[in-house]
Parts: structure tokens; C-alpha cells; sequence
């Protein structure tokens, strides 16, 4: 069956050649490559017209709108795979990528989606944060946990996944306007019930530079993540009936309760500093984490950067038997 890759680029005439290189390498032949450019002006589209002109399973198209999901809305309408994946411009595909992926959604069948491990890579070494980022994802990819995670950070990387063209249609495709567009689909898939189908292996190598679009664009900015984060947590999972609490008084913390206090969404605020404990911050006084567990049947919105400190509450939650993205929920 058909593979549809879709790729929007701008400006991507470093990298372009090898990425295009490694997908006409595939093992697996039976696939289509759109490409849209999003109005470069460097040497892009000359380097897919030459690309394309060579290899009839690639064409290139120029957007007629601007940005990344109109350049991904575009593609799409132009694909006519049974399957669905996308693909950044600047990174590499290994060789059976897209056999695997296939592989493992043919033995999954519909309402699945393929996900693979990822590894970073760059010119002057990958930073740790990174290659935290890289150890994390790829541990829950492994687990097939990305769903239980996903208010933390985008769960299902862009460039490594795939899914049946009738899953993508029923969870409205790139239909949606919203960015960051891939963390955002990623709680679409989430929303659908879509469920996680592991390839255990590296499928997908990530590029990292600092002209990287999601290093550069605003619409990859904080900002941006926190309303995406709530929208969904307000629609899929608050319980009006339950009392809401947010736990942790750093950045994170601060950053959370002024969202709530703006969207007049009502909350208590808890923390385990002491210095911070029955102060006033934001017309809020914070109480005690201790207190948290007294409230009946509390949704608790954790807001800690600091890796340790939240692993030593989700020890505590878990051995109270509170579930993840019911009970309490990981933001940070």
C-alpha cells in the first residue's frame, strides 16, 4: 500500500539534499514524496524541481497560503496514500524507516498510531537538554506510555509517525489552525483514542542547529504551549465537580496560576517550600502540598520543572492510587 510523505520546508537548502536522499534510499518503494515550499529564497526550489524531475514519486508544489499547516494542508490534499506520515526537511530518514512503519501498522490495524525511537544529532554535539528530551521520549515510544505524558510536552514526534489515511481523516487531519501544529495533533490523536504501536528501534534521526525552526519560529515559543495544554485539559478532562489544585510555586508554577487567574478558572495553590507557604502571589495564598490530599477527590495540575522532584510525586500519587490524566496531571 501507498505511503504519503508529506514535507513543508522554507529556506532549506543546507540539509534538503540529504533528507531527500535518504527517503529515495527507503527499502519500501511504494510511496508518494509532496514537498511544498513555503516561499524560500535560497536555492530550495531548485533543488526540488531537479529532485523531482528525476524521481516521478516526488512532486513540488509552492504554497499558496503561508506557514507550516498551510504548506501541510496543501500536501495533503494533494496525497493519495493509504498511509499518512510527515517529514522535516532538514532531518534523516534510516533506511527501512518506512518499512517498519508499515509493517507495524499492517499487523496493528486501524486506530493505531506507529511510532519510532528518534536520535538527535548535530554539527557540535547534541546539549544535554536535548538528549534528556531524546531519553524521555523514547522511553515512553518504548512503553507505549507517550499518551499518559502528553500535558508535558508534544508525546508523538512530527517527523516519526505514521497512521492509516482513515484515522487521519476521522481526527480532522491538518485541519486545524493551532500551533505549536504537531503537539497539537498529537492531542487530536490523543482525543481520537488513537493507541501507541512501538517500533523499537532508531527510525528517525533528528537534526538540532540553531537556526532550527522550532528554535526560531514564535509559534514554537512557551507561550504557545500553555493555552494549548489547557484548552485540551479543559475539554478532555476537568471535572467541574472536583476541586482544582496546582502544585509547585516556581516559574512553571507562577506561569500556570497567572493562565488560571486570567481565564477566571477558580483553583487552590500549593507548594513544599516553606518560604512560599501562606504567602500572597497573585492575589493567591499558597498553601501547604500536605493540604492537597485533604480536599475530596482534588484534579491536580503539577507544575515543577525539576526531573526528581516529580518523579517523587508521581510515586507518592501512585501509591495513593490516583491515575494519570484523570487524577492528576503533568505540565511541566
Amino acid at each position: 500500500m501507498k505511503v504519503s510523505i508529506l514535507i513543508p520546508v522554507r529556506n532549506g537548502e543546507q540539509f534538503l539534499e540529504e533528507c531527500l536522499d535518504s527517503i529515495i534510499r527507503q527499502t519500501y518503494l511504494d510511496w508518494e514524496l509532496i514537498v511544498v515550499d513555503d516561499h524560500s529564497s535560497d536555492g530550495t526550489e531548485l533543488i526540488l524541481k531537479n529532485y523531482s524531475n528525476q524521481d516521478n514519486r516526488i512532486t513540488f508544489l509552492k504554497n499558496s497560503g503561508k506557514g507550516i499547516i498551510d504548506a501541510l494542508q496543501l500536501a495533503y490534499s494533494k496525497s493519495s496514500g493509504e498511509f499518512i506520515t510527515r517529514m522535516d526537511a532538514d532531518d534523516i530518514m534510516i533506511p527501512n524507516k518506512i518499512e517498519l512503519m508499515v509493517q507495524k501498522l499492517e499487523q496493528k490495524g486501524k486506530g493505531f498510531v506507529a511510532v519510532g525511537l528518534v536520535e538527535y544529532f548535530a554539527k557540535n554535539g547534541v546539549g544535554e537538554g536535548y538528549f534528556k528530551y531524546q531519553e524521555w521520549l523514547n522511553d515512553l515510544t518504548l512503553t507505549e506510555r507517550n499518551f499518559e505524558e502528553v500535558y508535558r510536552e508534544c508525546v508523538i514526534p512530527s517527523p516519526s509517525w505514521m497512521v492509516f489515511r482513515e484515522d487521519f481523516e476521522s481526527l480532522g487531519a491538518f485541519n486545524s489552525a493551532i500551533y505549536p501544529e504537531d503537539y497539537e495533533l498529537t492531542f487530536r490523536m490523543y482525543k481520537q483514542g488513537l493507541k501507541v504501536a512501538s517500533i523499537d528501534q532508531v527510525i528517525h534521526k533528528w537534526r538540532d542547529y540553531s537556526t532550527r525552526t522550532s528554535r526560531t519560529d514564535p509559534h514554537y515559543s512557551d507561550n504557545f504551549f500553555l493555552p494549548l495544554k489547557m484548552k485540551y485539559f479543559m475539554e478532555l478532562h476537568r471535572d467541574i465537580n472536583r476541586p482544582l489544585e496546582v502544585w509547585g510555586a516556581g516559574n512553571k508554577g507562577k506561569e500556570l496560576a497567572k493562565y488560571l487567574i486570567e481565564q477566571n478558572i477558580e483553583f487552590e495553590w500549593a507548594c513544599n517550600n516553606p518560604n512560599k507557604i501562606g504567602k500572597d502571589i497573585y492575589g493567591k495564598i499558597l498553601i501547604s502540598d500536605k493540604e492537597i490530599f485533604t480536599r475530596e477527590n482534588p484534579q491536580i495540575l503539577i507544575a515543577i520543572r525539576n526531573e526528581k522532584a516529580t518523579a517523587q510525586i508521581k510515586k507518592v500519587f501512585n501509591s495513593k492510587n490516583l491515575t494519570p490524566n484523570l487524577d492528576y496531571f503533568l505540565l511541566s
